[in-house]
């Protein structure tokens, strides 16, 4: 039985998925469920308490893994009319937009957690991060020529997480010393060059309509699988041998039972003394 996804769910536009494209995001969803079921089965490999990169992964995947299902089954796209390059209208996947507003801030706090950023510089990076996909689905759904002033909205909040990235980030003091360093500037010189291709495949996609949507897909497909897969894995591969106690990342609340050790030894009516960490209160 071959794919029968464009027969059960037709095309809603005159510029949409073909058969073939859909094979390809069949594909790419095959690669993001076995990434994320890898992802799963390594974060039960680390203790208690060091997990926090890992669940950060498995969030990404996991969000990333629906909207490529959706994406392969023609669903979550909606027609807008063309500006350029013909008439008619072309499939616009909110359903993307919707991955990305969830999967690219949580990507900059996987690589910034590791520098000695503010938590305040942090959220404005976040911030921007939300701004660049929220702009660029408004363009995408704009259909006359005032899109491209959403896209440069966008851009420019690009331009301030490049400044982070690979500027302010670099020269912060990190606390795991010079081997995560050396990690953090090569993935944050790899994320920036892939994030520089975001806009042009934009461009050439919902902004100018220059390729095909199925050209759309596998174009999108191969940045997300650079961004997503194979950036979390060798991240996470740098991390194998850092202490994070040295990032400072610990709850106070406590998660376990296990955890909790009641004090029987304080006096009758003072207030029962409690630990700052605990195995499973640790992030």
């Amino acid at each position: 039985m071959g794919n029968e996804a464009l027969d059960l769910n037709p095309p809603n536009a005159t510029y949409h998925l073909t058969t073939h494209g859909s094979d390809w995001l069949w594909a790419a969803f095959s690669l993001f469920g076995l990434s994320l079921l890898t992802v799963v089965a390594w974060t039960f490999t680390r203790p208690r308490g060091a997990r926090l990169f890992h669940q950060i992964a498995i969030v990404v995947l996991t969000t990333a893994s629906l909207s490529y299902f959706s994406m392969a089954s023609d669903l979550g796209a909606t027609p807008i009319p063309v500006e350029f390059r013909g008439d008619g209208t072309r499939q616009i996947w909110f359903v993307r937009y919707i991955q990305w507003f969830i999967t690219f801030p949580l990507l900059l706090l996987e690589l910034l957690l590791a520098t000695g950023l503010s938590l305040s510089d942090i959220f404005t990076t976040l911030f921007m991060g939300v701004v660049l996909v929220v702009t660029g689905l408004v363009a995408a759904l704009v259909p006359s020529t005032y899109k491209w002033g959403y896209y440069t909205f966008g851009v420019a909040a690009l331009f301030y997480i490049w400044y982070i990235l690979l500027w302010h980030g670099p020269h912060t003091t990190f606390a795991a010393g010079g081997v995560l360093r050396r990690g953090y500037l090569f993935a944050a010189g790899y994320l920036s060059f892939l994030l520089l291709l975001y806009p042009i495949a934009w461009a050439c996609a919902e902004g100018g309509n220059v390729i095909s949507v199925t050209s759309e897909m596998i174009w999108y497909g191969i940045l997300d699988l650079l961004t997503g897969p194979v950036f979390l894995f060798f991240f996470l591969w740098e991390l194998r041998g850092v202490d994070y106690a040295t990032f400072g990342l610990h709850s106070g609340k406590y998660t376990d039972k296990s955890a909790y050790v009641p004090n029987t030894t304080q006096p009758a009516g003072a207030f029962p003394a409690t630990a700052t960490t605990g195995a499973a209160g640790n992030v």
